[in-house]
């Protein structure tokens, strides 16, 4: 497929997220449908539905949402062990088919409060050997009727899903340890990676493909996408010293956990500091000693230009998938929207 241009929705129940301005009403249906509106409006494709136990349910979200828009694609976020596999399969089926075919799936694997929903922890290899199981039954029952599936974490019997799907979701996944990636390899259609230098990104790219070959990968080749706040204003000047106030207030407010144990690719983007605040051209390191998680670790900072630059040094490496974010969300949608998105299609 081609260049494909996501932003994020948090879907949290608590405003403020990353220094987001709007608390009245922050995730009302009428406040989360101006910012799917506002996506459509300015050329974005759709956005990532944040999930974890203790928020808003992402499939309840993304229903509404699609209800609400015409080209909108939600990224539903979800977890295997949440969902069995035959519920989540007729339910994402039953919303592909009710949007016309705009769903995208993010399986997520990574540790939750898998307790509050009823589900055991497991090992690392536990639940990476449930999610490829999972992602194998969700395939068959997409794909085949009267399916039969006996394996080690799921079973189903004769089950088969409707309505029919001509297309099914693509599933998007995450990870960075060794069995994260080889469930990539085999069973996901898109590989996302956080903000990492272009070296990094290269390195696992290549990795990836060749566990794909080693592993007997039965799918479309695995493509792959970035995951990355993005810094954008009308200079670069203004850019760095807002990026700079920015991790200042960051700082000041800090509360780090000093017992915390960072999942793999978590480590790898704290790790980045210690090589310096900015690397590559304009990868900004430093929000990660200050409390940004995920993909507010590592931020592209600068001009529209500057931003768009980068990205198509990772585009070059094989990066189709973006999902790119800044807050306050709604006014970011709209200035990346009119000034980054049109040079990233334009590929200027």
């Amino acid at each position: 497929m081609g260049l494909e241009f996501l932003w994020y929705i948090p879907n949290q129940d608590r405003p403020g997220h990353r220094g987001d301005n709007v608390v009245n009403d922050h995730n009302s249906l009428d406040t989360l449908t101006r910012h799917a509106l506002a996506l459509e409006e300015h050329g974005w494709d759709g956005a990532l539905l944040g999930t974890g136990w203790g928020r808003p349910d992402t499939f309840t979200v993304a229903t509404a949402l699609a209800a609400r828009t015409t080209t909108f694609q939600p990224l539903i976020a979800a977890r295997p062990g949440y969902w069995r596999p035959a519920h989540f399969a007729s339910t994402a089926a039953t919303l592909q088919h009710l949007s016309g075919g705009r769903v995208l799936i993010n399986i997520v694997s990574g540790k939750d409060n898998l307790a509050a929903y009823g589900d055991s922890e497991g090992d690392q290899a536990q639940r990476y050997d449930r999610t490829r199981e999972f992602l194998r039954i969700v395939r068959k029952l997409w794909a085949e009727e009267n399916v039969t599936y006996h394996g080690e974490h799921f079973r189903v019997t004769g089950s088969t899903v409707v309505p029919r799907l001509a297309e099914p979701p693509r599933l998007y996944f995450g990870g960075a340890s060794e069995a994260a990636e080889r469930v990539s390899a085999t069973e996901a259609d898109v590989q996302l990676f956080w903000g990492e230098p272009l070296a990094g990104v290269q390195e696992r790219i290549e990795r990836l493909k060749a566990l794909s070959a080693e592993l007997g990968r039965e799918h479309q080749p695995l493509e792959f996408g970035l995951r990355i706040t993005t810094l954008v204003r009308d200079t670069t000047e203004q850019a760095w010293a807002d990026a700079e106030a920015k991790v200042a207030e960051m700082a000041r407010g800090a509360k780090l956990d000093p017992n915390r144990h960072p999942a793999v690719g978590q480590q790898r983007l704290l790790d980045l500091a210690a090589r310096g605040d900015v690397l590559d051209d304009n990868l900004y390191t430093a929000p990660g000693r200050f409390g940004g998680g995920g993909a507010g670790t590592t931020w592209l900072v600068g001009s529209a230009q500057d931003v768009a630059k980068s990205l198509r040094k990772y585009q070059d490496l094989g990066i189709t998938h973006f999902v790119l974010s800044d807050t306050p969300y709604l006014p970011e949608i709209e200035r990346q929207g009119e000034q980054l998105l049109p040079l990233l299609r334009a590929g200027a």
